[in-house]
C-alpha cells in the first residue's frame, strides 16, 4: 500500500513531538513574541488526535472518534490563535472553548444515538474549512500590504489547506469514496502542510527578532544620537581616551577650551595627544607625566576627581584652567576600554580668584598706608612744632647776638639740622597726603622742562638726561610744586639706580584718549566720565632694574634698599600719594639688570583759553617746602611787618592779639615774636582760658590765633564759642595740614582764614598783619 496509516500516524507524533519541543523552547527563550507556546499546544493536540486515530480498533469507538476529532480540530484552533497572538491580536478563549466542548458533544451524539458516519464526516470537515477561512482572513489583516514575504506564504499555504479539505470531502461526499481509502493520503497531505507550516511559523519568528532586533539597534542609535548631542551641548569638557593615549571622541565644550574649531581640530594645532600636551598644576608649574588624570587612571584603574589643570593656549593667548575628573569605563570582562576626562571650565573663576586677591591685596596695602598715614600725620604734626620752635627760637637768639659772636655758628649748625628734620616732615606729611594742595592748569611740559633745567646741574657727568614732549599735550589740574616733587623724586630714583654708572634717564610726556587700552581702568572711566583724555608721564633709566619681591614693595613707606643714612624710603610713597591725591595712577614695569619705567596718568584738564594756564614757578619747585612754624632768617634781616596801627600813628595803642596753643613752646615762641614787631599779646594754652579772656573783654582783642588740633576742644570749638561772645572778632584757625573738609568746616564756622603753618617769618606776619587790618564783618 502507497500509504501506511499506522506509518503516517507514527510519523506524525514524532514530528509533532518535535515541533512541540522547539516552539515550547522559544517560547521559553523568547517570551516577548506571542505564539510558540500555542503552536506547541497545537503540536500537543495534534499528538492526542493522531494517537485517537492510530487506537482506532483497539479502544470503543465512543472515545476515539470524539477525542480524536475535537483534539484535530482543536489543534488547527491552537495555530489559529497563536497566529493571533504573534500579531497582537484578541484571542477569544470562552468561545472557543465552548465550540470546541459543542463540536465533541455532537461528534460523540452522531456516534452513539445517531450513528451517522456522513453527518460526523461534514461536521468535522467544516469546522476546518471555518478555522482555515478566519486563518486566512487574519493573515491578510495582518500584511494587507503584502510587505512581510513570510506572511505571504503562510496565507498561500492556508489556502492550499483550504483546497485540500474542500477536495477531501468532495471525494467523500460527492463520489462515494470510503474513509478508510482517503484517510492515509488526506493524514499525509496535512503531515507536508504542517511540516511547511511550522518552518514558516519559525521564519516569522524569525523576522519578528529581525525586526526587534532593528528597533533595538535604532533605538540604540538613537540614545547614542541623543547622548552624544546631550554630551555635545553640555557646558561642561568631555573628552574620551582609548588606553593607547589616542581620541576616541570630544564635545564642543572642549574643543572650546582646547582652541579647537568645532567641526574639527584646528589645523594650527596638533590632534589632541595627551602625551603631547602640556599641563599646568594649580601653581602654574608644568605637571608632570605621572600626576596627569589620564595616566594616574591608567596606572591605578581607580578614579582621579577635582583635580585643578591649566592649559597653555597657542599664540600666547594664556592659560585656561579647568576643574578636572577622570574615570576608567571598562568592557564586560573588565579590561579597560577608555578613559573619560569632563572638566569644567573655570578659567573665568580663577580670574575673579587673582582679581579678587590682588583687589585683596590693594586694599590690604591702602589699611596699611592709610594707618602709617594717619601715624605719621599726627607724629609730623608734633615734630613740627618742636622743630618751629628750635628754628625760631634760634633765629630770635641770633638776632640778640652780635654779628662776630661765636656761638652764632653754633645757631647755625642748629638750624642747619633742623631743616633737614623739617625737610623729613615735608616728606611724611606728603605721603600721608595732607599737604594743602592749591590746583591750577598747568602744562606738564613746562614744569617737566624746568625742572630739567634745574636737575641737570645736580646730574652726575655720566649720566644723560633726556626730555621729551608730544605736541599739543593737554594741560592738567595739579599742584605745580607736588609735580615738580614728583619729577624730583623719580629723577632721583633713577640716578641712585644707577650706581655711578654711565646711563640715561629718559623722560617722555604725551596724551591718550580716554578708550585706550594703555590706561588703567579706573582712571580711563573717570576720564570717560568726565569726557576728557588723560596725559601720560613716563621716566625710564637704564640701571639695575628691580626683582619682583622689590617691586611689590616700592610704594611702602620707609622701605628702602639703600644703605642706612643713604635714603629715608619715603621718596616713591611721596610720589604715590601726590599721583592719587590729584586722581591719577601710577605703573612700574622693571627688568632686573635692563632699567626701570614708571608711568604715571593724570586726567586732563577741561579745555580753556590758553591764557589761563600756570606753566608752574620754577622757583619754588625747588625750593623746601617744609612744613616748620618758623624759618630762621639772617639777623641782618629786619623786621618789616610791625604793627599796621604802630606804622600809621606811633602814639596809637598796639593791637591786642589772642593766640592759643596747647604747646609751651609755640606759645613763647609766638609771643615774644609778634612782641618784637609791636604787637601786644596774650598767650595761652587752655581753650577755657581763651574763651573767658574774650567774655572778659569781648572789644579787647582784635585777633585770635588758635591752633587746630588740641586735646579737648579743637580750634574750631574754640572759634565757634568764641565767635558767640563777639562776632565781629576776626578768627584764624592754624593747622600744619589742611584738608577740604577743614576748611569747609572752618567757613561755616566763622573762620576769618585757616593759616597753613608756613615756614617763612615774613609770610605769617603778613597774615596776622592783615587780619589785623580786616574790616569787621
Amino acid at each position: 500500500m502507497l500509504f501506511d496509516l499506522p506509518t503516517l500516524l507514527a510519523l506524525r507524533v514524532g514530528i509533532d513531538f518535535l515541533i512541540a519541543l522547539a516552539f515550547w523552547a522559544q517560547m521559553r527563550r523568547y517570551p516577548a513574541i506571542g505564539g510558540p507556546g500555542w503552536w506547541s499546544l497545537s503540536s500537543v493536540l495534534g499528538i492526542l488526535g493522531s494517537v485517537m486515530l492510530w487506537s482506532r480498533g483497539a479502544l470503543p469507538d465512543a472515545l476515539t472518534f470524539p477525542l480524536g476529532n475535537t483534539a484535530l480540530m482543536v489543534s488547527a484552533l491552537c495555530a489559529w490563535l497563536g497566529f493571533r497572538s504573534y500579531v497582537g491580536a484578541s484571542r477569544p478563549l470562552l468561545p472557543i472553548l465552548s465550540v470546541s466542548l459543542a463540536f465533541f458533544c455532537l461528534t460523540l451524539f452522531f456516534l452513539i444515538e445517531w450513528d451517522l458516519q456522513s453527518v460526523r464526516q461534514a461536521l468535522f470537515t467544516g469546522a476546518v474549512i471555518c478555522i482555515a477561512v478566519c486563518s486566512y482572513v487574519e493573515i491578510w489583516r495582518a500584511d494587507p500590504q503584502r510587505r512581510v514575504p513570510e506572511m505571504q506564504a503562510l496565507k498561500w499555504l492556508t489556502a492550499v489547506e483550504f483546497s485540500g479539505v474542500v477536495a477531501f470531502a468532495v471525494a467523500l461526499q460527492v463520489f462515494g469514496m470510503s474513509q478508510d481509502a482517503m484517510t492515509p493520503p488526506f493524514v499525509f497531505f496535512f503531515l507536508l502542510t504542517k511540516l511547511l507550516r511550522v518552518v514558516l511559523y519559525g521564519a516569522l519568528v524569525s523576522y519578528r527578532l529581525r525586526l526587534d532586533g532593528d528597533k533595538a539597534r535604532q533605538g540604540l542609535l538613537q540614545r547614542e544620537a541623543d547622548s552624544r548631542a546631550l554630551i555635545d551641548n553640555l557646558s561642561a569638557g568631555v573628552i574620551v581616551f582609548r588606553p593607547d593615549h589616542t581620541l576616541s571622541s570630544i564635545n564642543t565644550a572642549a574643543r572650546r577650551f582646547l582652541g579647537w574649531s568645532e567641526g574639527g581640530a584646528n589645523s594650527a594645532l596638533p590632534e589632541p595627544s595627551v602625551e603631547g600636551w602640556q599641563m599646568l598644576r594649580e601653581d602654574g608649574q608644568p605637571m608632570r607625566r605621572h600626576e596627569m588624570p589620564f595616566e594616574r587612571v591608567l596606572a591605578t584603574g581607580q578614579p582621579v576627581r577635582s583635580v585643578v589643570i591649566g592649559m597653555p593656549q597657542g599664540g600666547g593667548q594664556g592659560v585656561n584652567w579647568a576643574l578636572c575628573n577622570a574615570h576608567p569605563e571598562n568592557n564586560a570582562q573588565g579590561g579597560l576600554r577608555h578613559v573619560v576626562l569632563t572638566f569644567i571650565d573655570i578659567t573665568s573663576l580663577k580670574t575673579a580668584q587673582a582679581q579678587q586677591k590682588h583687589l585683596q591685596s590693594q586694599l590690604a596695602q591702602s589699611q596699611k598706608m592709610e594707618a602709617l598715614g594717619t601715624l605719621a600725620g599726627g607724629v609730623a604734626h608734633d615734630f613740627n612744632n618742636i622743630l618751629a620752635a628750635i628754628l625760631g627760637n634760634a633765629d630770635l637768639a641770633r638776632q640778640d647776638l652780635p654779628p662776630q659772636a661765636a656761638a652764632r655758628e653754633s645757631l647755625h649748625e642748629i638750624s642747619t639740622a633742623a631743616r633737614r628734620g623739617r625737610e623729613l616732615v615735608r616728606q611724611i606729611l606728603a605721603f600721608s597726603r595732607q599737604q594743602p594742595v592749591e590746583r591750577t592748569r598747568v602744562n606738564v611740559c613746562t614744569i617737566l622742562a624746568e625742572s630739567c633745567t634745574l636737575l641737570r646741574g645736580a646730574l652726575p657727568p655720566q649720566v644723560e638726561l633726556v626730555q621729551w614732549c608730544a605736541p599739543d599735550t593737554p594741560c592738567i589740574e595739579a599742584d605745580a610744586t607736588q609735580l615738580g616733587q614728583v619729577i624730583v623724586n623719580l629723577c632721583t630714583n633713577a640716578i641712585h639706580s644707577l650706581d655711578g654708572r654711565p646711563g640715561r634717564i629718559e623722560w617722555r610726556i604725551d596724551a591718550l584718549p580716554n578708550h585706550s587700552p594703555l590706561l588703567p581702568s579706573e582712571l580711563a572711566q573717570t576720564c570717560a566720565r568726565l569726557g576728557v583724555d588723560a596725559v601720560r608721564l613716563r621716566v625710564s633709566d637704564n640701571g639695575s632694574g628691580m626683582e619682583e619681591a622689590v617691586r611689590n614693595r616700592i610704594f611702602e613707606p620707609f622701605f628702602t634698599t639703600k644703605a642706612v643714612g643713604q635714603g629715608t624710603g619715603l621718596g616713591l610713597p611721596v610720589v604715590l600719594g601726590v599721583v592719587q591725591v590729584h586722581g591719577g595712577a601710577i605703573e612700574v614695569d622693571s627688568v632686573p639688570g635692563r632699567g626701570t619705567e614708571f608711568a604715571l596718568f593724570f586726567p586732563a584738564a577741561a579745555m580753556e583759553p590758553a591764557g589761563q594756564v600756570d606753566s608752574g614757578n620754577a622757583s619754588s619747585l625747588h625750593e623746601p617746602v617744609t612744613m616748620g612754624f618758623i624759618q630762621t632768617l639772617p639777623s641782618s634781616v629786619p623786621s618789616t611787618t610791625p604793627d599796621p596801627a604802630m606804622a600809621e600813628d606811633p602814639s596809637a595803642v598796639p593791637s591786642h592779639i589772642l593766640y592759643l596753643d596747647d604747646d609751651d613752646t609755640l606759645v613763647f615762641l609766638v609771643r615774644r615774636l609778634l612782641e618784637r614787631r609791636g604787637y601786644r599779646v596774650t598767650a595761652v594754652t587752655s581753650q577755657t582760658q581763651a574763651i573767658d579772656a574774650v567774655r572778659a573783654s569781648p572789644d579787647g582783642f582784635q585777633l585770635l590765633l588758635t591752633d587746630f588740633n588740641m586735646p579737648g576742644m579743637s580750634g574750631l570749638e574754640v572759634a565757634r564759642a568764641v565767635l558767640d561772645i563777639n562776632p565781629k572778632l576776626p578768627v584764624a584757625v592754624a593747622s600744619g595740614y589742611i584738608t577740604d573738609e577743614l576748611q569747609a568746616e572752618a567757613k561755616a564756622a566763622g573762620v576769618r582764614e585757616v593759616v597753613f603753618k608756613t615756614d617763612a617769618v615774613e609770610a605769617f606776619c603778613e597774615v596776622v598783619a592783615r587780619l589785623v587790618r580786616s574790616e569787621p564783618v
